[in-house]
């Protein structure tokens, strides 16, 4: 939705005024960036995890990076294989341990 927001404020912007300058165009973009990240964060769903759920994975999964089996796991992070927003259950059976990196790449796109 936000791409589209974009695009169409370019393409208006283009063919309402075509002296319009490449600063007008980077600030309609900078204002609808500005509105798609405040309108989100303030409108986030997130499904509720079970913290029972978590703890029960990382019991049987101890941390790749230090072992433990309760508490931080420095550089990684609980992912659910199948996204709850799918229709992923959250038990143990659909976690795995993930990078912190390869989270965020997986975030972009998920």
């Amino acid at each position: 939705m936000f791409r589209s927001l974009l695009a169409a404020l370019i393409i208006a912007a283009t063919v309402l005024s075509p002296a319009v300058s490449s600063q007008a165009c980077a600030a309609a973009a900078h204002r609808a960036h500005s509105y798609h990240r405040h309108h989100h964060s303030h409108h986030s769903h997130r499904i509720k995890r079970s913290r029972a759920a978590r703890d029960a994975f990382m019991r049987s999964h101890p941390c790749p990076a230090n072992g433990h089996t309760r508490g931080a796991c420095p550089g990684y992070v609980v992912d659910h294989i199948i996204a709850l927003k799918r229709g992923g259950p959250d038990a143990p059976s659909n976690m795995q341990w993930q990078t912190v990196e390869a989270a965020k790449a997986k975030d972009k796109w998920e």
